[in-house]
Protein backbone atom coordinates (compact mmCIF):
# COMPACT_ATOMS: atom_id res chain seq x y z
CA UNK A 1 0.00 0.00 0.00
CA UNK A 2 1.42 3.36 -1.05
CA UNK A 3 1.82 5.92 1.76
CA UNK A 4 0.03 9.16 0.86
CA UNK A 5 2.10 12.34 0.81
CA UNK A 6 1.36 15.94 -0.22
CA UNK A 7 3.61 18.83 -1.24
CA UNK A 8 3.76 21.50 1.48
CA UNK A 9 2.46 25.03 0.73
CA UNK A 10 4.58 27.34 -1.42
CA UNK A 11 5.51 29.56 1.55
CA UNK A 12 6.61 26.62 3.76
CA UNK A 13 8.38 26.84 6.15
CA UNK A 14 6.73 30.14 7.18
CA UNK A 15 9.13 31.06 10.00
CA UNK A 16 12.86 31.70 9.75
CA UNK A 17 15.14 30.14 12.33
CA UNK A 18 18.26 28.12 13.00
CA UNK A 19 17.35 24.97 11.10
CA UNK A 20 18.09 23.08 7.89
CA UNK A 21 15.44 22.02 5.40
CA UNK A 22 15.56 18.48 4.07
CA UNK A 23 13.04 16.13 2.49
CA UNK A 24 9.62 17.86 2.47
CA UNK A 25 7.85 14.47 2.31
CA UNK A 26 9.62 13.10 5.37
CA UNK A 27 7.49 12.06 8.37
CA UNK A 28 9.94 13.38 10.95
CA UNK A 29 11.63 16.56 12.17
CA UNK A 30 14.52 16.89 14.62
CA UNK A 31 15.05 19.56 17.27
CA UNK A 32 18.18 19.91 19.40
CA UNK A 33 18.09 21.98 22.58
CA UNK A 34 20.60 24.83 22.41
CA UNK A 35 22.22 26.20 25.55
CA UNK A 36 24.69 28.51 23.78
CA UNK A 37 24.49 31.81 21.93
CA UNK A 38 23.78 31.39 18.21
CA UNK A 39 27.19 32.81 17.29
CA UNK A 40 29.01 30.20 19.38
CA UNK A 41 27.18 26.92 18.69
CA UNK A 42 29.53 23.97 19.45
CA UNK A 43 30.46 21.65 16.54
CA UNK A 44 28.80 18.65 18.21
CA UNK A 45 25.42 20.44 18.27
CA UNK A 46 25.81 21.50 14.63
CA UNK A 47 26.68 17.92 13.78
CA UNK A 48 23.48 16.60 15.39
CA UNK A 49 21.45 19.04 13.29
CA UNK A 50 23.20 17.84 10.13
CA UNK A 51 22.73 14.19 11.11
CA UNK A 52 18.98 14.78 11.25
CA UNK A 53 18.92 16.12 7.69
CA UNK A 54 21.37 13.56 6.33
CA UNK A 55 19.24 10.73 7.75
CA UNK A 56 16.14 12.13 6.05
CA UNK A 57 14.38 14.62 8.35
CA UNK A 58 12.10 17.26 6.86
CA UNK A 59 13.52 19.91 9.19
CA UNK A 60 16.37 19.75 11.68
CA UNK A 61 17.44 22.63 13.89
CA UNK A 62 18.03 24.05 17.34
CA UNK A 63 15.61 25.34 19.96
CA UNK A 64 16.69 27.84 22.60
CA UNK A 65 13.68 29.39 24.36
CA UNK A 66 10.54 28.02 25.98
CA UNK A 67 8.25 30.61 24.39
CA UNK A 68 9.09 32.34 21.10
CA UNK A 69 11.37 29.49 20.02
CA UNK A 70 8.61 26.93 20.51
CA UNK A 71 6.09 29.20 18.77
CA UNK A 72 8.23 29.42 15.63
CA UNK A 73 8.84 25.68 15.67
CA UNK A 74 5.10 24.97 15.90
CA UNK A 75 4.41 27.25 12.91
CA UNK A 76 6.86 25.29 10.76
CA UNK A 77 5.68 21.84 11.87
CA UNK A 78 1.95 22.34 11.30
CA UNK A 79 2.70 23.93 7.92
CA UNK A 80 3.77 20.51 6.65
CA UNK A 81 1.18 17.75 7.28
CA UNK A 82 3.71 15.10 6.19
CA UNK A 83 5.57 15.63 9.50
CA UNK A 84 4.19 13.16 12.05
CA UNK A 85 7.09 12.90 14.53
CA UNK A 86 9.43 15.26 16.33
CA UNK A 87 12.70 13.90 17.72
CA UNK A 88 13.82 15.96 20.73
CA UNK A 89 17.47 15.61 21.78
CA UNK A 90 20.38 17.51 23.28
CA UNK A 91 21.11 18.70 26.82
CA UNK A 92 18.40 20.38 28.85
CA UNK A 93 18.74 24.14 29.21
CA UNK A 94 19.33 24.89 32.92
CA UNK A 95 17.90 28.40 32.56
CA UNK A 96 15.02 28.10 30.10
CA UNK A 97 14.15 24.43 30.80
CA UNK A 98 13.09 24.33 27.16
CA UNK A 99 13.06 20.55 26.92
CA UNK A 100 10.72 20.24 29.89
CA UNK A 101 8.44 22.91 28.41
CA UNK A 102 8.26 21.09 25.08
CA UNK A 103 7.52 17.69 26.62
CA UNK A 104 4.83 19.22 28.84
CA UNK A 105 3.31 20.97 25.82
CA UNK A 106 2.83 17.65 24.04
CA UNK A 107 1.53 16.00 27.19
CA UNK A 108 -0.74 18.72 28.60
CA UNK A 109 -1.26 21.53 26.07
CA UNK A 110 -1.83 25.12 27.21
CA UNK A 111 -4.34 26.75 29.54
CA UNK A 112 -6.59 29.77 28.97
CA UNK A 113 -3.67 32.15 29.52
CA UNK A 114 -1.64 30.25 26.90
CA UNK A 115 0.71 28.88 29.52
CA UNK A 116 2.14 25.41 28.93
CA UNK A 117 0.44 23.33 31.60
CA UNK A 118 2.85 21.85 34.13
CA UNK A 119 5.99 23.40 32.63
CA UNK A 120 8.77 24.34 35.06
CA UNK A 121 10.30 26.94 32.72
CA UNK A 122 10.36 30.63 33.82
CA UNK A 123 8.07 31.92 31.04
CA UNK A 124 6.37 29.03 29.17
CA UNK A 125 3.77 31.21 27.45
CA UNK A 126 2.77 30.94 23.78
CA UNK A 127 1.14 34.36 23.38
CA UNK A 128 1.72 34.72 19.63
CA UNK A 129 0.03 31.64 18.21
CA UNK A 130 -3.54 30.35 18.30
CA UNK A 131 -5.01 27.57 20.41
CA UNK A 132 -5.88 25.90 17.09
CA UNK A 133 -2.21 25.63 16.10
CA UNK A 134 -1.22 24.17 19.46
CA UNK A 135 -3.92 21.52 19.31
CA UNK A 136 -3.06 20.76 15.68
CA UNK A 137 0.55 20.13 16.70
CA UNK A 138 -0.53 17.72 19.44
CA UNK A 139 -2.85 15.82 17.06
CA UNK A 140 -0.54 15.75 14.04
CA UNK A 141 2.88 15.20 15.63
CA UNK A 142 4.11 12.63 18.17
CA UNK A 143 7.12 13.47 20.34
CA UNK A 144 10.09 11.12 20.54
CA UNK A 145 11.75 12.27 23.75
CA UNK A 146 15.54 11.83 23.76
CA UNK A 147 16.20 14.82 26.03
CA UNK A 148 19.72 14.82 27.51
CA UNK A 149 20.92 12.44 24.82
CA UNK A 150 23.10 13.45 21.93
CA UNK A 151 24.81 10.55 20.22
CA UNK A 152 24.53 10.78 16.42
CA UNK A 153 23.73 7.07 16.09
CA UNK A 154 20.71 7.44 18.37
CA UNK A 155 19.38 10.32 16.24
CA UNK A 156 19.94 8.29 13.07
CA UNK A 157 18.11 5.29 14.47
CA UNK A 158 15.16 7.39 15.63
CA UNK A 159 14.77 9.15 12.26
CA UNK A 160 15.23 5.88 10.35
CA UNK A 161 12.55 4.15 12.43
CA UNK A 162 10.00 6.88 11.58
CA UNK A 163 10.44 6.09 7.87
CA UNK A 164 9.44 2.43 8.06
CA UNK A 165 6.27 1.13 6.41
CA UNK A 166 5.78 -1.51 9.09
CA UNK A 167 5.74 -0.80 12.86
CA UNK A 168 9.31 -0.72 14.13
CA UNK A 169 10.44 -0.81 17.72
CA UNK A 170 12.70 2.02 18.90
CA UNK A 171 13.25 2.27 22.65
CA UNK A 172 9.76 2.48 24.15
CA UNK A 173 8.21 3.70 20.90
CA UNK A 174 6.57 1.82 18.04
CA UNK A 175 7.31 3.89 14.94
CA UNK A 176 6.30 3.81 11.28
CA UNK A 177 5.30 6.32 8.61
CA UNK A 178 1.49 6.80 8.88
CA UNK A 179 1.41 9.11 5.88
CA UNK A 180 0.09 12.65 5.64
CA UNK A 181 -2.11 14.09 8.39
CA UNK A 182 -5.65 14.14 6.97
CA UNK A 183 -6.26 17.88 7.22
CA UNK A 184 -4.95 20.85 5.26
CA UNK A 185 -1.72 22.51 6.31
CA UNK A 186 -1.88 25.49 8.68
CA UNK A 187 0.74 27.73 7.11
CA UNK A 188 0.87 31.07 8.93
CA UNK A 189 3.59 33.47 9.94
CA UNK A 190 3.53 34.83 13.46
CA UNK A 191 1.82 38.19 13.81
CA UNK A 192 3.99 39.50 16.61
CA UNK A 193 1.97 40.74 19.57
CA UNK A 194 4.39 39.87 22.36
CA UNK A 195 8.16 39.93 21.86
CA UNK A 196 9.03 40.10 25.58
CA UNK A 197 6.87 37.38 27.17
CA UNK A 198 8.77 37.68 30.44
CA UNK A 199 7.30 41.18 30.89
CA UNK A 200 3.68 40.17 30.32
CA UNK A 201 1.28 39.80 33.30
CA UNK A 202 1.14 36.15 34.35
CA UNK A 203 -2.06 36.20 36.41
CA UNK A 204 -5.40 38.00 36.60
CA UNK A 205 -4.12 39.97 39.59
CA UNK A 206 -1.06 41.15 37.65
CA UNK A 207 -3.28 41.98 34.67
CA UNK A 208 -5.57 44.10 36.86
CA UNK A 209 -2.56 45.93 38.30
CA UNK A 210 -1.21 46.64 34.82
CA UNK A 211 -4.62 47.92 33.64
CA UNK A 212 -4.89 50.11 36.74
CA UNK A 213 -1.45 51.56 36.09
CA UNK A 214 -2.34 52.22 32.44
CA UNK A 215 -5.52 54.00 33.57
CA UNK A 216 -3.55 56.21 35.97
CA UNK A 217 -1.00 57.04 33.25
CA UNK A 218 -3.80 57.95 30.82
CA UNK A 219 -5.36 60.30 33.39
CA UNK A 220 -2.01 61.98 33.99
CA UNK A 221 -1.49 62.31 30.23
CA UNK A 222 -4.92 63.92 29.79
CA UNK A 223 -4.28 66.39 32.62
CA UNK A 224 -0.93 67.39 31.13
CA UNK A 225 -2.57 67.92 27.74
CA UNK A 226 -5.38 69.98 29.30
CA UNK A 227 -2.90 72.17 31.18
CA UNK A 228 -0.87 72.61 28.01
CA UNK A 229 -3.94 73.68 26.02
CA UNK A 230 -5.02 76.02 28.84
CA UNK A 231 -1.58 77.64 28.94
CA UNK A 232 -1.55 78.03 25.16
CA UNK A 233 -5.00 79.65 25.36
CA UNK A 234 -3.83 82.18 27.99
CA UNK A 235 -0.72 82.95 25.95
CA UNK A 236 -2.83 83.56 22.83
CA UNK A 237 -5.23 85.83 24.73
CA UNK A 238 -2.29 87.83 26.15
CA UNK A 239 -0.79 88.29 22.71
CA UNK A 240 -4.12 89.50 21.33
CA UNK A 241 -4.40 92.01 24.23
CA UNK A 242 -0.98 93.53 23.51
CA UNK A 243 -1.61 93.60 19.76
CA UNK A 244 -4.81 95.55 20.28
Amino acid sequence: MKIRKVPPPADYPPEEGHYLRGNDLSPVAVVIILTYAYDSIPPDIENLVRVGIETGAALSGTLQTENIGIEKMICNLVANPNIRYLVLAGPESPGHLTGDALTKLFKNGIDGRKKIIGAKAPTPYLFNISFEMVERLRKQVSLINLLNEGHPDVIRKAVYSCYQEKPTRFRNYTLYDPGVYPEDAICRKITWRVTRPELEPKSEEEKKQVEKLKSIMEKIKRRVEERKKSKEGRTYASQRFYQN
